[in-house]
């Protein structure tokens, strides 16, 4: 049982949580368990992974009903990019068993690094309002959702750095419709982790609900943050890219030892 300071700090971390999905669809999943491990206390780190899980997929659907309700949500691109990629991270989770844990986390702040040049890229572009899954599009969405399914399986990680931009290239949507958008696969691979810990006893629940009390107030502010800024200068890009590169050059650093 943890201490009264541990679950309001819980509270706190879940709506700085829900405040980056809310803002950038994204970046719930890495944050959650350095918080609940370093900031919260959680003594057991399969806890911690569990417990972020399943309040991550919870905040991810509180933004998603905020994103929902201002129209900037594509229903049907995210089921079939959620789809595509919850079948892609069984294939990679089984493979990143395999695989030390250190060597995956800095192998995967490579990959960010990639992610966060290439949205700098296009920071100044916003995209195609009417952007739809049409038929034409939808090999490129599959192959787009199961390869971020991949990736997040085989990291360990809910995914949203990836889908946010396989939702851009493959449809062309606007960032602001993305955002929304991937909060579908977010709350979506969310729910299948957390099923697969709850099964093991390896969740907090009464910390679990603390989290999203606090990330369900989080999520309506990057929400409401995220509606006003691709417009105007296109710096929902760079603040995106921004908080890649931040929490890369953090893993790289944590995790470099491994290859020196």
């Amino acid at each position: 049982m943890l201490e009264p300071l541990q679950y309001l700090l819980g509270g706190l971390s879940g709506a700085l949580v829900g405040f980056v999905l809310g803002l950038v669809g994204g970046g719930g999943s890495i944050l959650a368990v350095p918080l609940m491990v370093y900031l919260v206390g959680v003594p057991l780190p399969h806890v911690a992974i569990g417990t972020s899980a399943f309040a991550v997929a919870m905040n991810a659907a509180a933004g998603l009903a905020q994103h929902a309700r201002v129209r900037n949500v594509q229903w049907r691109c995210g089921g079939i990019y959620a789809a595509a990629g919850i079948i892609g991270a069984f294939g990679g989770s089984t493979l990143g068993k395999l695989v030390d844990g250190e060597k995956l986390l800095f192998l995967f702040a490579l990959v960010m690094v990639v992610v966060g040049v290439l949205m700098l890229r296009d920071r100044n572009s916003c995209g195609d309002p009417g952007a739809q899954c049409t038929p034409q599009k939808m090999p490129k969405v599959l192959g787009y959702g199961l390869g971020s399914g991949a990736f997040a399986g085989f990291f360990g990680i809910g995914g949203g750095f990836l889908i946010v931009p396989g939702l851009i290239a493959s449809t062309g949507m606007p960032i602001k419709l993305a955002i929304g958008t991937s909060l579908v696969a977010v709350t979506a691979f969310g729910l299948a982790t957390a099923a697969n810990y709850a099964l093991s006893g390896l969740i907090d629940w009464p910390l679990a609900l603390v989290f999203i009390a606090g990330g369900i107030f989080g999520s309506f502010a990057g929400t409401k943050l995220a509606s006003r800024l691709c417009e105007k200068t296109g710096l929902l890009n760079s603040i995106f890219a921004a908080l890649i590169f931040v929490v890369a050059a953090y893993m790289l650093w944590r995790s470099a030892s491994e290859f020196l």
